[in-house]
């Protein structure tokens, strides 16, 4: 943490809890908060923070913005705990604002940035459309569904989404990466695993272990660097092009299923199937998932169900749910487990 002289102690954070009435309208303006977060991750505020207090004046040359503006800004983002303003009015870094820098372990710049895309200020004041008919607004919106709109008109929002995602994973993979018993297993497959990050993650850790990636083309293409050409785990790891939707061609002990049982419950429905019919007797399952209930994010994830819902129809999972949908697929679910605060592992295995 920053060290500050005596006159640049952080004010402490109001401790009192707002009255309901009040607490309403902190929550209704919930969009100035995340309108914030968004130009601070912009301008790079965080990053032109170092370890000692600096005024806002100093900020401002640093980022090319006027004074007092990002002053204000910083002052509303204090309030949340996103930096810290000291007594003699200059500003130092939180364990908050340190996940808003480039180069923090644990960044969540981008996180930040695609949450608050310009596409999501059209999106959410249409939610109670996407309650209403239970499906997205996207295509009504912008002409086309989703992944077409970012591909084809928002390039820079493209690149945006896949730098969260890339964060997200590399940053959960090792999580997983420790939490799996690979006692037995000789070859694990990545089913819709994006750029592998788990996989080069189980790899690194086990190394006689062998691994499959299964994803579109177009995601597979472009997997983690350690797992194809002359990367470290290359040896070790093959890529398959495919669509879990459509079919499984891989043979494994174990099958990873992560983050993709959100869309439309046919979908979920066809890739559990193929799993099944790919996969030998007794093999393992591991489905990891965020949860909308029994877990201590359950802020983060009913938000982000709610962003499923608009953008693409889809939806997080109860526990319940999850596990009616693998139950339907005809695997015996055996433990369930907490993987970091936002996911949880269900360890299943395919029946003789």
């Amino acid at each position: 943490m920053t060290t500050v002289s005596p006159t640049s102690t952080p004010i402490p954070a109001p401790q009192h809890t707002p009255q309901p009435a009040m607490r309403m309208r902190e929550l209704v303006f919930g969009a100035a908060c995340a309108a914030a977060v968004r130009a601070a991750a912009r301008l790079g505020v965080a990053d032109a923070l170092g370890e000692s207090p600096a005024t806002a004046s100093e900020l401002a040359t640093a980022v090319n913005a006027a004074p007092l503006p990002l002053q204000r800004l910083l002052r509303a983002l204090s309030c949340y705990g996103i930096f810290a303003e000291t007594e003699d009015g200059q500003f130092v870094h939180t364990e908050m604002s340190h996940l808003l820098r480039e180069d923090d372990p644990h960044s969540l710049r981008y996180i930040a940035l695609w949450c608050t895309e310009p596409w999501t200020w059209q999106a959410w004041p249409r939610l109670d459309d996407a309650v209403r008919s239970g499906g997205s607004v996207f295509q009504e919106l912008y002409g086309k569904g989703f992944f077409d709109y970012l591909h084809q008109d928002a390039h820079e929002s493209a690149h945006v989404f896949n730098r969260a995602m890339t964060t997200s994973s590399m940053q959960s993979a090792l999580d997983v990466a420790e939490l799996l018993d690979l006692t037995g297993i000789s070859v694990v497959a990545d089913i819709g695993g994006g750029q592998g990050h788990v996989l080069a993650s189980l790899l690194e850790k086990h190394p006689t272990l062998r691994g499959v990636l299964l994803d579109l083309p177009g995601v597979a293409a472009n997997a983690d660097p350690r797992l194809r050409g002359d990367g470290p785990l290359a040896a070790r790891a093959d890529i398959v092009p495919g669509d879990c939707r459509e079919a499984i061609p891989v043979d494994a002990d174990m099958y990873i299923i992560k983050n993709i049982l959100e869309w439309d419950d046919d979908s979920t429905r066809r890739t559990l199937a193929n799993v099944v019919e790919a996969a030998r007797p007794g093999s393992r399952v591991v489905i990891i998932e965020n949860l909308v209930d029994d877990t201590p994010s359950m802020k983060f994830t009913t938000a982000m169900d709610l962003l499923l819902l608009l953008n693409v129809g889809g939806a997080k999972h109860t526990k319940a749910s999850l596990c009616a949908r693998m139950e339907d697929a005809g695997l015996v679910i055996g433990e369930i487990r907490p993987v970091n605060a936002y996911l949880h592992a269900f360890e299943c295995t395919v029946p003789g």
